[in-house]
């Protein structure tokens, strides 16, 4: 028999969640059942989310049934995300006007969720995903910057908001291929607000964009002031995306692997057929369903799964107008844009955390350590809660190889043993069990009752060539 793609290898799983999906998705357009009235449909169907932690022995499974429209798989997504879960498994389908997923998530070690605060959180959330969810900062300044990325180019920005009184209360700095994009939250440092002054916006953009074209990137080189409510990691993809850093070379050199992506066109059924395989890690799906909704393409089925520290994420996708991807350029396109995005935020170099009381002018201090110490920050979070700040930097030296640990010694000592520390990166664990618990009873007989069902379904629909 001919191997089933990876989606419907996984679907038997959940074939109870994907009976009405293989019925209707795959029915002609023209039938009358399409034909039927939506409304009614949707009455039938209610937005639903069920967190279930006795089907899998190592994962808490999330499942939302939902009405479908432009980026809800990402809403979905974005979500659990946001609470840096790890998605080990993931069962994406989507047609008509529903939407139905499967996620199978653990906390960074490797633990299903036990914190019933969470979980009544992730339902909450997913439950609201039609309103929309955004991870953002209200009562802040969000400064946006691109340019191109050099040694000690933080510690020019940094200093610069500093000299004009700026707090910075949170930001995050993404590099890829010699670029650089960063989302810097500030308040004004005497009265704690907005910074509103046209004038003084004007001045800073001013310090900033010659700071960041220095002698050769005039063009490139964009800084902007927003009270606007964006979703810091979406925006950062936005504007490298816009930026085309997925064409430029890198500048520095890149340790990292990089990711395999192909793309294929399905002919009969009209998909173009995503695969992207790379190294595991947090918010990889959510980077990828990122990148393919704001290049205007739908997910209509999908799964995403890991072994040991390898994911291997599979997409049926369209473009919104329900063709497929139609040119070799196009096809170039998607798996440069796709590799961009995974690599963006990608681990490389050093992990230091500094955590200590914050104070004006702290980053700038921290960021001229680095580049007089020849450091360079591949990535970075700073986050501020009350009168304390918690910072993650990823250093390496100059042309991008590992820093020297000696450096990185010297530069502890100078900001401060107790307050700069090298954090190893979480190895999660992955896959504690490959097996699921299997199913008994009278429960395991309904599932492979229905797991026979989908098989005929799948086999009459000509997606395998034998439904025993």
């Amino acid at each position: 028999m001919t191997p089933l793609p990876l989606f419907f290898q996984n679907v038997f799983l959940h074939s109870h969640y994907f009976i009405f999906f293989i019925v209707f998705s795959f029915i002609p357009r023209n039938s009358a059942l399409k034909s039927c009235n939506y409304a009614d449909f949707d009455l039938l169907l209610r937005d639903r989310v069920v967190i279930d932690n006795a089907v899998c022995s190592t994962a808490t499974i999330v499942k939302v049934d939902s009405g479908r429209k432009h980026g809800i798989l990402l809403d979905a997504v974005q979500v659990l995300s946001d609470l840096n879960l790890s998605i080990k498994k993931a069962y994406i389908s989507s047609d008509g006007r529903w939407f139905m997923d499967v996620f199978h998530v653990t906390d960074q070690n490797g633990n299903k969720l036990t914190d019933q605060s969470v979980l009544n959180y992730i339902e909450q959330s997913l439950g609201g995903i039609h309103n929309g969810s955004a991870n953002v900062l209200n009562g802040l300044t969000t400064l946006e910057l691109t340019g191109t990325d050099r040694v000690g180019l933080l510690s020019e920005v940094f200093a610069v908001l500093a000299e004009q009184q700026c707090d910075v209360v949170n930001a995050k700095v993404w590099t890829h291929n010699g670029r650089i994009a960063s989302l810097i939250y500030v308040k004004d440092s005497s009265s704690g607000t907005l910074i509103e002054d046209s004038q003084r916006i004007k001045t800073i953009e001013a310090r900033l964009r010659n700071v960041l074209k220095g002698d050769n990137d005039i063009r490139s080189a964009k800084t902007s002031f927003t009270n606007a409510v964006v979703h810091t990691e979406r925006r950062l993809h936005q504007m490298m995306y816009a930026d085309r850093d997925y064409q430029r070379n890198p500048i520095f050199k890149s340790t990292s692997d990089i990711p395999v992506v192909t793309v294929q066109n399905w002919a009969e059924r009209g998909y173009s057929v995503v695969n992207v395989q790379c190294k595991d890690r947090i918010k990889l799906l959510f980077d990828v369903v990122c990148n393919l909704t704001d290049m205007e393409y739908v997910v209509f089925h999908g799964t995403a799964k890991t072994t040991v520290d390898q994911a291997y994420l599979e997409f049926y996708i369209r473009h919104k107008d329900g063709t497929p991807i139609s040119s070799e350029p196009e096809r170039h396109r998607v798996i440069q844009c796709l590799q961009a995005a995974v690599e963006r935020r990608a681990f490389e170099g050093v992990m230091l955390e500094l955590c200590t009381e914050d104070r004006q002018g702290l980053l700038a201090e921290v960021m001229r350590t680095f580049r007089e110490n020849g450091l360079n920050v591949t990535r970075a979070e700073i986050s501020t809660i009350g009168d304390r700040t918690s910072n993650v930097f990823y250093v390496t030296d100059a042309i991008g190889y590992p820093a020297d640990p000696k450096i990185i010694e010297s530069v502890r000592q100078k900001v401060g043993l107790s307050h700069l520390k090298v954090k190893e990166l979480a190895l999660v664990c992955h896959e504690k069990a490959e097996r699921e618990d299997e199913a008994v009873g009278v429960g395991g007989a309904v599932l492979l009752c229905l797991g026979s069902l989908v098989r005929r379904n799948l086999y009459n629909l000509g997606l395998i060539k034998s439904c025993s």
